[in-house]
């Protein structure tokens, strides 16, 4: 059986999507031009924090939340007039978030380069994840 690995299909991904390095994202952040969408599991934000005022859409329910026809549909996750911008622990799993939108039709829709440690890095300020 020959399968892709999944560094061949975020590679793909990457050549794909439009790619925000971590200064790009905290200047969006800063003008209150984006809508920052954390995809890491829970359990992550929980031991690790998140980025303040980001929005939460776990990886695996992603396409569902945002698809208006999906009964899983989360009507008011999200801002339709800013960019998305998705980041996950090293930037990955937010590659391929961001190019799953785009097959879905998204267009105002970009990754974060580097991921969660790369935005902190660049100084936006984390927040603890309540256990609600």
């Amino acid at each position: 059986m020959n399968i892709k690995s999944s560094q061949q299909l975020v590679e793909e991904a990457n050549k794909t999507i439009e790619t925000l390095s971590p200064e790009e994202v905290k200047s969006l952040v800063e003008k209150n031009e984006i809508t920052l969408i954390d995809v890491r599991d829970i359990r992550e934000l929980w031991r690790e924090g998140t980025i303040e005022n980001s929005k939460h859409i776990p990886r695996g329910m992603l396409e569902f939340w945002l698809d208006p026809s999906s009964s899983y549909y989360q009507k008011n996750k999200i801002n339709d007039s800013k960019k998305m911008v998705f980041f996950c622990a090293m930037g990955f799993r937010s590659a391929l978030a961001t190019k799953a939108l785009v097959d879905m039709g998204f267009k105002n829709v970009a990754n974060a380069s580097g991921g969660f440690e790369a935005l902190k890095n660049a100084g936006l300020k984390v927040v603890e994840k309540d256990k609600k």
